[in-house]
């Protein structure tokens, strides 16, 4: 057994049936099983199963979720469990992203287009160098695992290190810098820039909001500091840093020169191509487009689209797999796939898609044929770099259930909590009946009355956009959630739900799976009985599930006729109503409703300018405080009325006062003297200050 690397950190204990699927699950890892299903029933508790198994396999594990949300949501768990292990989050960096595309029928030539969230690009490249440089890595990712990276050899190869007492000019680091892709400022730095103030050099590592102060002397590296961008404290004087480049293709200069060389070989090649079939017109198009790549690489070592050059960069045979994520996994390793029902089917269609598009724009003129080969993973050779798999889900697919060697159920939850019950009611108007949306609004009015989050599930994005604007008329505090939303603000939506800063959360598909909402009490599925992807069996115990963790669930499908698939979505909810009403009755359990932390990933992406005004601030109250006590006491500066004393509201609203009016004298000496940086602090800070005094 090698020494263990992952600490588990919870205050629960296996229970129900986790011990067995814990057992179980172990035993097929050991045994050499390549594939394992763990068929576990909502809220019973899978993400604590799959931690434990994490612990013990001791290997370093790749989770991959089938949206950025539910993602995030894993990450964060996996945090708490393991907090000293490096725990990071891979999704797609683009908030929006129009690819590049070419429509022959009207011809219509769409340019990349594309919005980077700086934010996950610094997470991404902190799960790529945990990989690199530790084993007790958990990396949970979307399926973008699966697309072109860059090459890890040539990412490792290129870090720098600097230590105290190297040989080094300011010159040189600066050249190096620029030799890895991070770029030059003179006003506040972001991950992957640098800037000069005089013989030092300050940085911030693409993955971190750290910046490191190099101070060069005689030639040499003379001290390397760690320290607060924002405050500019000192945290650490360093003796040695890795800095790793700031993109991920990267690729030194002798191998650019022979791929520069090959590119152009490959355009000679199709421009003869071109001419020999008559197309001049495609001929001269992906000729001023290399030409400009080539030059552009040539003297800065980037250019847009340079991806998808990434084959003759990283010197790979034509068709040859692309380096991704997963290359970045050294040796043996796990990988838990997520809501595999959904998940696999994402894995499996991301190749002919990409290819399609791609193979368009290779006819045209528009790329190069080598651009065919930056693309996804295809599937079969998806699944021969990952190894031992566990797949996770409450309603696995046939694909799962026939590659399994083994399947694992967990149907018992710990809490005792049981399936929601199910309620059945028409979806048109027909009586005293008032149809669907009037009586989900009585009944999600009795349910807020009673404290709890009340979720919709409609058909389309318009559906819910419109129920939400409705409710909200109706005086009911509701929100939209769907796949138009950012990222970073779906999560954020999803726990203000949670934290009752609104009641009603309405959205279609990404309801379902793996959202973990013990608040919620009452789900509404409209038009329940619209077979389709968004309401098969499948997803209609998907939806389902998202009530099963709070003790007075409840589910109301809206139908007018019963199918195939809503019979089999409430049999199969209720056989597992009575297998844990069964267990509950043998042990005496109570079933008692999930009480979670409310936290979300994007706490770790507060703004480090946000976290150094509020400390300022804090310091700076009490200090003002005590050192205006006195003063305060004696003369307020204001007329007095009487005798009066002041009270401590307005003793309070004078400290305010008086440190608003010091913060704006440094807030204008800091801009006299260009000081910009410490001038943003001082003017938030003021802010800041006038939002608590007037909130007094």
């Amino acid at each position: 057994m090698s020494k263990p690397i992952f600490n588990l950190k919870s205050e629960y204990i296996p229970a129900g049936d986790q011990p067995a699927a814990i057992s179980q699950l172990l035993k097929g890892l050991d045994k050499g099983m390549r594939k394992q299903t763990l068929l576990g029933a909502t809220g019973t508790g899978k993400t604590f199963t799959i931690a434990n198994v994490i612990k013990e396999h001791n290997k370093p594990t790749l989770v991959i979720a089938h949206n950025k949300t539910l993602a995030a949501q894993l990450a964060q768990e996996f945090r708490e469990f393991f907090p000293d292990a490096a725990v990071h989050y891979f999704v797609s960096y683009y908030d929006y992203y129009q690819p590049e595309a070419y429509m022959p029928v009207t011809d219509t030539y769409i340019e990349k287009d594309a919005q980077i969230n700086k934010e996950i690009d610094r997470l991404r490249h902190a799960s790529t160098q945990s990989l690199l440089t530790r084993k007790d890595v958990i990396i949970v990712a979307s399926v973008s695992c699966i697309y072109g990276l860059g090459s890890p050899a040539e990412y490792e190869r290129v870090n720098l290190k600097l230590s105290v007492g190297d040989a080094m000019d300011r010159t040189v680091f600066m050249k190096k810098l620029i030799g890895v892709h991070f770029t030059r400022t003179t006003v506040d730095l972001s991950p992957g820039q640098f800037r000069v103030v005089g013989s030092r050099v300050d940085v911030m590592p693409i993955s971190e909001e750290i910046m490191y102060q190099v101070e060069f002397s005689s030639g040499k590296i003379s001290s390397i500091i760690k320290v607060d961008p924002v405050s500019s404290k000192i945290i650490k004087e360093e003796q040695s840093i890795f800095i790793f480049p700031a993109k991920h293709f990267i690729t030194e200069d002798a191998k650019t020169k022979i791929a520069l060389k090959a590119i152009k070989k490959e355009l000679d090649v199709q421009l003869k191509k071109f001419e020999k079939e008559g197309k001049l017109l495609e001929a001269e198009r992906i000729k001023r487009r290399t030409n400009y790549d080539v030059a552009m690489i040539r003297e800065v070592g980037y250019c847009s689209g340079i991806e998808n050059y990434s084959r003759h960069l990283s010197n790979k045979a034509p068709g040859e797999p692309p380096e991704t994520l997963i290359s970045y996994f050294k040796g043996d390793f796990l990988t838990v796939i997520d809501e595999s029902h959904v998940t696999l089917p994402q894995l499996g269609g991301m190749y002919a898609g990409d290819a399609s598009r791609k193979q368009t724009l290779v006819e045209y003129g528009f790329r190069l044929p080598s651009a065919k080969d930056n693309r996804p993973l295809k599937y079969p050779e998806f699944e021969e770099r990952v190894g031992q798999v566990i797949y996770t889900s409450a309603t696995p697919s046939k694909v799962e259930r026939e590659s399994s060697d083994q399947i694992v159920e967990q149907i018992i939850r710990p809490t005792g909590l049981i399936d929601p019950e199910l309620i059945v009611k028409p979806v048109i108007e027909k009586g005293n009946y008032p149809g669907q949306i009037q009586d989900f609004i009585a009944e999600t009015e009795k349910t807020i009355k009673r404290g709890f989050r009340v979720l919709a599930t409609t058909l389309t994005k318009k559906m819910a956009e419109d129920l939400s604007v409705y409710l909200k008329e109706r005086k009911i505090k509701a929100e939209y959630l769907h796949s138009d939303i950012k990222t970073i603000e779906r999560i954020q939506i999803l726990t203000q739900f949670r934290r009752g800063e609104f009641d009603v959360l309405v959205g279609v598909n990404l309801l379902r799976e793996g959202l973990d909402l013990p608040e919620v009490a009452l789900i509404g599925i409209l038009d329940a009985d619209k077979e389709g992807f968004l309401r098969s069996d499948t997803a209609l115990i998907q939806t389902i599930g998202r009530a099963a963790r709070n003790a007075e669930g409840r589910v109301i499908l809206y139908a007018d006729v019963m199918t195939g698939s809503l019979e089999r979505a409430m049999a199969e909810t209720n056989r597992r109503r009575e297998t844990q009403l069964a267990y509950n009755k043998k042990y005496g359990i109570t079933p008692k409703t999930i009480l979670k932390n409310i936290k979300d990933i994007t706490q770790e992406m507060e703004s480090k300018h946000g976290k150094a005004v509020n400390a300022e601030l804090s310091l700076d109250l009490e200090i003002f405080k005590k050192a205006y006590a006195k003063e305060l006491k004696k003369d307020t500066g204001r007329p007095k009325l009487g005798t009066v004393a002041l009270s401590d509201e307005e003793r309070e609203s004078l400290v305010y006062e008086k440190i608003i009016k010091i913060k704006e004298k440094e807030m204008n000496k800091a801009v006299k003297e260009l000081d910009f940086e410490t001038a943003a602090i001082l003017r938030d800070e003021i802010v800041v200050l006038q939002e608590r005094m007037n909130a007094r």
